[in-house]
């Protein structure tokens, strides 16, 4: 009987519990980052359609402003603003960039902060 338990193997029932609370903790920042995530990529997703949209080939930058907040809207964005893109033209092109920081609380005073940046310079039509 004493050769059969020291051969033996597997997780002790602590082993189980740590690795248990590893992966709720991963899983819980991972719930209250990912909502930030797809809101940085609604937000990168609208500044190239307002680039790509022919209406805005002659328009103002008020007016590109404008249109991004309509979308911005539509798609329920709450981080950043129109008048917080930085608008400017390239070779004839309009480059939309926008930068800003995101805190994320995760557990009691213990928070996550994140910087989102995107442009529009050279990505692919």
């Amino acid at each position: 009987m004493r050769a059969s338990l020291r051969c033996q193997q597997g997780i002790t029932l602590t082993g189980v519990m740590v690795a248990g609370l590893l992966i709720a903790l991963v899983a819980i920042a991972g719930m209250r980052i990912l909502p930030d995530v797809i809101e940085y990529y609604s937000i990168l997703k609208d500044v190239k359609a307002v680039v790509n949209d022919p209406g805005s080939r002659g328009a103002t930058v008020t007016e590109i402003m404008k249109s991004f907040d309509k979308r911005a809207q539509i798609d329920e964005i709450t981080s950043i603003k129109g008048k917080d893109l930085d608008i400017s033209k390239e070779g004839g092109e309009i480059v939309i960039a926008f930068a800003y920081t995101k805190k994320i609380p995760l557990v009691a005073k213990v928070s996550l902060v994140i910087d989102f940046e995107g442009s529009t310079a050279g990505s692919a039509k």
